[in-house]
């Protein structure tokens, strides 16, 4: 047990990719035998993962989830940025340019809707809760696009760091949201095709949501959704600390 234990200290990255792949097994289980296949088994394995993170910080107190358990450490990295945008980009390579180039004028529409509908909401609900400033209505608001865009505009407006956090915050319960629903709400939205797919990243926005997402209703779209969605990153960073912030500060003064 002892030299069991060792191996796995030493191997974290392999002790990962075995530990989630028990947790996809599992949620393939549950999904089959509790739902009869009507909920996605990656839908299942999100709250599954979900669950887990909570559980480790809770036991931890620490701040990674199951990566602050030293026999887990190896999860942190499997879950890190460096892999997170190695997925991304390898999602690109199937994409088939005569599908991507259906998407057209309602796919950048999309686009300019999934920027400013996010921002106008994380604004509102953020001088509900008294940030009535121009500066962290926008830092907030631009987290509710994605939480890379919120950092990135309240660090170059002058945000303070527990308006940033909060920003952080917000575009991560957006794509936890988004991971979850998606499946429930694929048929509604129609789901089907890639260009549907495309159309949905563009409004979602989240790339870790529209993938996860898509990839429990059809794997098939994920290279779809993502392709637009990463779009928001950039587009959001250049809208963030300029145009947005400039009608936000006219709106509601300093």
């Amino acid at each position: 047990m002892e030299m069991l234990t060792k191996i796995l200290l030493q191997n974290g990255l392999v002790t990962a990719f075995a530990c989630v792949g028990i947790a996809m097994w599992l949620a393939g289980v549950l999904s089959r035998k509790l739902t009869f296949g009507r909920v996605h088994g990656s839908a299942i394995a999100i709250m599954i993962g979900l669950g887990l993170a909570y559980f480790g910080g809770v036991v931890t107190g620490g701040q990674k989830g199951l990566a602050d358990f030293p026999l887990l450490a190896g999860i942190g990295l499997m879950g890190g940025a460096m892999f997170r945008d190695f997925a991304i980009v390898a999602t690109a390579f199937e994409v088939q340019a005569t599908e991507a180039r259906k998407a057209g004028l309602i796919g950048v529409l999309s686009l300019l809707l999934g920027t400013l509908i996010p921002f106008i909401i994380g604004a509102v609900i953020a001088r509900a809760f008294g940030y009535t400033d121009a500066v962290s209505m926008t830092t907030i608001g631009a987290g509710a696009v994605t939480y890379i865009v919120g950092p990135i505009t309240g660090a170059a407006i002058g945000a303070s760091s527990d308006v940033i956090a909060l920003s952080i915050a917000t575009g991560l319960i957006k794509a936890i949201f988004v991971m979850v629903f998606t499946p429930f709400a694929a048929n509604f939205m129609g789901l089907k095709s890639p260009r549907s797919a495309m159309i949905f990243g563009g409004l979602a926005g989240t790339v870790s949501g529209v993938s996860a997402g898509l990839a429990a209703t059809d794997r098939r779209l994920v290279p779809y959704g993502a392709l637009v969605a990463t779009f928001h990153t950039g587009i959001g960073c250049l809208l963030g600390p300029s145009v947005l912030f400039l009608a936000t500060r006219a709106l509601v003064g300093a």
